[in-house]
């Protein structure tokens, strides 16, 4: 048996696999978000061990003797977190999550250096790890003085499972330390936030070997022999093994709280004035792209809170077919946004209101907003070099046909829908940590899901969706001025 373990923003996922990738159980440990101040979001460390605790306790309650059986783990994790421990592997504070903007200033700062572009092939955002660490030194010189090391979210779980101080590259990657075409740290863009190589973990590929389980934990879980954690990956880079998205030229979208379009390379294909990211992917050799829009069924939630309806209802009452763009129009920043705009402080709107805007076309307006995101994302990747000609949907927002009709119309592919089953990053985890265990050769363990079903492009509506999204392009240079 083989266990995954996806360290997310709101729980801990634990899934088991047998030898055959067969999903034998999963279980969950909740997490919530601290928002001390506007544009603050961290976590406690101790709440990760916690509620990764209670996610084994959930499957050693269902499959005690199949977890007893495990061999191998995998770690999967949310990115770009700053997880500060002393010299006695105590945590300093909490942990600056991914989606905190306090660093913006400070991410400027760095992005104006243009050794971080060149090395790490992206550019400085406010939520990677870099600047936030010069934001500590700035606003925190106390706690800055004692850090021993720093430790992305499921790499400071791999602490506590091994004893270890040990990353790898695709997590690595979204720090603004990493040289991502050598996969190695960069003593240079260390030095440039007061940092040292001592104070980062060591570097394995996501596929190899990066710890032993301690022998404490494996009596508690009733597991006995020699358990291998396996190095692991990022959020996207382990739903993508988890998706078989590992090949050059594969793709998939994802519409979970944040949307992402993610393409793998097979070679390192940086252009970070798109604001795509390239980083290394899980498996050695190779390399992906992806643009990152932070709200995607965020946006949804949000007017699901303000209307009082249910995501399901909202879009319930748009029917199964797609319509065309009503001239309402929603962009979907609520939080800022990534990709193409790299730009912390812009804010949400709907434009086009009038007294026939009813509730339904105000959902219809969302999900085109965040489909057109979207769009925006691909356009970027193809002005980096990649084509996509299709995608795979995952996320919880794909359980919306009319959401992936105006995904498909707006990006021009089809939208392939894998066959029922849990193909997202903790089963992405598991499949590294079979492959660290046995060795066995990552391509032919990561393969695709069967494909249940396909959604094309709504010909007919083509040319109103172009319309629409070129009214939705023309919209964010005109009010940027208005949040800045």
């Amino acid at each position: 048996m083989y266990l995954g373990l996806d360290l997310g923003t709101s729980g801990v996922k634990a899934m088991l696999i047998d030898g055959d990738q067969t999903i034998v159980g999963s279980a969950n440990g909740s997490l919530d978000v601290s928002r001390p101040h506007s544009g603050w979001s961290e976590q406690d460390p101790a709440h990760w061990v916690r509620a990764a605790q209670e996610a084994v306790a959930g499957l050693k309650a269902k499959h005690p003797k199949e977890l007893a059986a495990v061999r191998g783990i995998g770690l999967s994790g949310q990115m770009h977190g700053a997880t500060l421990i002393d010299a006695a592997d105590k945590v300093l504070r909490p942990c600056i999550l991914w989606n905190d903007t306090r660093s913006h200033v400070e991410a400027a700062a760095l992005d104006a250096d243009p050794r971080f572009r060149a090395l790490t092939g992206n550019i400085v955002f406010p939520g990677f790890t870099a600047p936030k660490l010069a934001w500590v030194r700035k606003h925190e010189p106390d706690i800055f003085a004692k850090i021993a090391k720093v430790l992305l979210p499921k790499d400071y779980l791999r602490l506590w499972l091994t004893g270890e101080y040990i990353s790898e590259m695709s997590d690595s990657a979204g720090t603004s330390w990493l040289d991502t075409g050598k996969r190695a740290w960069s003593s240079d863009l260390l030095a440039a936030t007061q940092l040292s190589e001592e104070q980062m973990p060591r570097l394995v590929e996501g596929t190899a070997p990066a710890g032993r389980l301690r022998s404490e934990l494996a009596a508690q879980w009733g597991i006995s022999g020699n358990v291998v954690v396996a190095g692991g990956a990022g959020d996207n880079a382990a739903s993508a093994c988890g998706m078989g998205t590992v090949s050059d030229g594969a793709a998939f979208v994802s519409l979970g709280t944040s949307g992402v379009l993610f393409a793998a390379n097979g070679s390192y294909l940086p252009k970070p004035e798109s604001a795509v990211h390239a980083f290394c992917h899980a498996l050695p050799n190779t390399w992906h792209q992806m643009g990152v829009i932070l709200s995607a069924t965020d946006a949804l939630n949000w007017h699901s809170d303000v209307t009082g309806k249910s995501a399901a209802d909202l879009t319930g009452e748009l029917g199964e077919t797609l319509k065309a763009p009503t001239g309402v129009t929603f962009l979907p920043y609520l939080s800022g946004e990534r990709t193409p705009h790299n730009d912390a402080v812009i804010r949400g709107a709907f434009i086009g209101l009038e007294h026939e805007s009813s509730r339904a076309v105000l959902t219809q307006a969302v999900l085109e907003g965040v489909a057109f995101a979207i769009r925006d994302n691909l356009e970027a990747l193809r002005s980096a070099g990649t084509g996509i000609s299709r995608v795979t949907a995952i996320g919880g927002g794909s359980r919306s046909r009319y959401w992936l009709a105006s995904i498909a119309t707006a990006l021009g592919v089809p939208v392939d829908l894998p066959a029922d089953g849990d193909f997202g990053a903790a089963f992405g985890a598991a499949r590294l940590g079979l492959i660290a265990a046995t060795g066995a050769d990552p391509i032919s363990v990561c393969t695709p899901p069967v494909t249940s079903g396909t959604i094309e492009p709504v010909s007919a509506l083509s040319s109103a969706y172009e319309d629409a999204y070129t009214r939705y392009r023309a919209i964010y240079p005109a009010i940027k001025s208005l949040a800045h």
